[in-house]
């Protein structure tokens, strides 16, 4: 049987602007892009306190990619519609590229030199052209989205033994995901004209 446990909502969406007037496109990029970073890394926090084993830097990395990229393209999908194509494609490469500098100084400073931002806008590319084939019912992702996001999630985790992976990121991460991606493009992406 697993054990699963419930926590109540993470609250990491910070997006108050200190000052007044119009927002960019790359003003809402930098805030979508922080809070996914920051989304990401408390996801990682509550499975390993939830007895999650990540074992080395590496995986934790592979992971936390995954969540990324699984919270892109959500965000991509919150803003189809809502602003026009060419907004929208600016928006997600001004997010996707805050992330990849995010990502590769995180790792430099982890793992030591090395090239960490081509391979990490590689796996964006691929997830982006894998979760391209899902639908979103009523604007949320369906079933088979979320179990694939879980079961690249899973495989991120093979070199540890962690059972119940896959039912915890649908049943409970994956959830919260969503609903905070919601909250942060309503927020920030829909709260004003760009």
């Amino acid at each position: 049987m697993a054990i699963i446990s419930t926590r109540p909502s993470v609250r990491l969406v910070k997006t108050r602007w200190r000052k007044k007037g119009p927002r960019t496109l790359a003003d809402r990029a930098g805030v979508i892009g922080a809070n996914i970073w920051k989304i990401s890394l408390e996801i990682f926090k509550h499975m390993e306190k939830d007895g999650f084993r990540f074992g080395s830097d590496r995986l934790v990395t592979d992971v936390i990619s995954e969540f990324i990229a699984f919270l892109v393209q959500v965000v991509d999908r919150k803003v189809y519609g809502k602003l026009s194509e060419a907004d929208r494609a600016s928006l997600i490469n001004a997010v996707a590229a805050h992330l990849a500098t995010t990502m590769e100084n995180n790792q430099l400073d982890l793992l030591g030199p090395g090239d960490y931002r081509a391979p990490f806008i590689r796996l964006l590319n691929e997830r982006f052209g894998d979760y391209a084939g899902f639908e979103y019912p009523g604007g949320e992702p369906g079933y088979p989205c979320v179990r694939f996001f879980a079961t690249r999630v899973s495989d991120a985790m093979a070199g540890s033994d962690n059972r119940w992976v896959v039912e915890q990121m649908m049943d409970i991460e994956a959830p919260e995901m969503v609903r905070l991606m919601g909250k942060l493009v309503s927020e920030t992406a829909d709260s004003a004209p760009l």
